[in-house]
């Protein structure tokens, strides 16, 4: 039986729950770093493209202008709002961009992304608690720009994870106490099946990520060891992961399968997916919650063409609301957003619909539905 609005209400008014904002990428480099107050160099080097302003350009052309030397919470637009009102416990992203000053852009390479570092302050403007680092991007400037995106998030006090200066520091989860409530440990992992060069992986003398390199048993046992030395009463465990392509709804059952481990075998609460550049289905297994891809939401794609199927300029702010003394899922909320001049906007109400309508036909396989509330949000209808 579906929770109802009644029902729902009911829980949303618990005191003791643990409410996480989660989101797709969120990419602050190319386009978007030379539109904030301390833009790099726009020399990149792509083979269709040898200069970031370019990418402002193009964007435009199709929205009209985009204004310059913005303030550092100008790119979350009504998602500063929004945030604010829900008031979540823990803001957690996938960070995928290098933030460094560093030229040494990695050969062979088709992308690069990279911020400035003294643009850090338009992470820091949305309170955010935790970069995930494990993706394809954040060693695009070389292992002096992994140093550099790690230390300008250390000074700037966000916790980082799924990144290092060795194996030690990449596979080391970030723990997270709420104020009576209980503990967030955060861990990151980075899936070949998204780009990630294998020779990223960060070893005993080496930086770089934290890769999970397949879906094996060794892999789920590897997680499961960790989780199992951290984890305390009132723990919320969530294992985020950079993996699969860009483009298409399909799940991959080894994917599928990994997730329902990690949770069955492994003790984690909340699989957080991306690297997909639109929404993908969203599954409850065991009472838990499993987001396979989150779409992207905040990019520098405005107005290039080729994927308009897949409304790459739609994402979700998810808001899960956790049982600390069970693990499990009491409520999950999404706002509707929409890339447009390079900032995060909320949706018209036909676009908020083409969300539901696809989170709705890709949750079938799943056995989730989702509901669009009155004032445009969803709110996904647990049994």
């Amino acid at each position: 039986m579906n929770l109802t609005s009644r029902e729902s209400a009911e829980q949303s008014k618990r005191t003791d729950l643990i409410t996480l904002f989660l989101c797709g990428d969120v990419m602050t480099g190319r386009g978007i770093d030379q539109i904030l107050p301390h833009p790099s160099d726009p020399v990149i080097h792509e083979g269709y493209m040898k200069d970031a302003r370019r990418y402002v350009e193009i964007a435009e052309k199709v929205n009209g202008p985009i204004p310059r030397s913005v303030a550092p919470g100008y790119i979350w637009g009504d998602a500063l709002d929004e945030l604010e009102t829900v008031v979540p416990d823990l803001r957690i992203i996938n960070l995928e961009t290098s933030v460094t000053k560093s030229e040494d852009h990695l050969k062979g390479k088709e992308i690069h992304y990279r911020m400035h570092p003294e643009n850090i302050d338009c992470i820091t403007a949305a309170k955010i608690d935790v970069c995930c680092l494990a993706n394809n991007h954040v060693l695009d400037w070389g292992y002096a720009g992994l140093n550099e995106t790690l230390e300008t998030l250390r000074k700037s006090k966000v916790r980082s994870v799924g990144a290092g200066k060795d194996l030690e520091e990449a596979e080391s989860a970030a723990i997270v106490e709420i104020v009576e409530k209980g503990r967030v440990v955060v861990s990151a992992f980075g899936s070949p099946t998204s780009g990630v060069p294998l020779i990223w992986a960060a070893s005993k003398k080496r930086p770089g990520i934290n890769l999970l390199k397949d879906f094996s048993d060794d892999a789920v046992q590897r997680i499961g060891k960790r989780v199992k030395e951290v984890r305390q009463e009132r723990d919320i465990v969530i294992v985020s992961i950079h993996w699969g392509g860009n483009w298409g709804y399909h799940v991959p059952q080894e994917e599928i399968d990994f997730a329902h481990r990690l949770i069955a075998e492994a003790g984690v609460d909340i699989i957080h997916g991306h690297s997909s550049h639109h929404v993908k289905g969203i599954e409850v297994y065991r009472d838990r919650l499993i987001l396979y891809g989150c779409g992207d939401f905040l990019n520098d794609y405005e107005g290039i063409g080729g994927y308009e199927y897949y409304r790459d300029d739609l994402g979700l702010m998810y808001f899960a609301s956790m049982d600390p003394s069970t693990g499990k899922l009491v409520q999950l909320q999404m706002t509707p957003t929409q890339i447009e001049h390079f900032k995060v906007n909320r949706t018209s109400r036909k676009d908020a619909l083409w969300l539901a309508n696809i989170l709705n036909r890709e949750g079938e396989k799943f056995g989730t539905r989702v509901r669009l509330d009155e004032d445009n949000r969803l709110t996904l209808l647990l049994h």
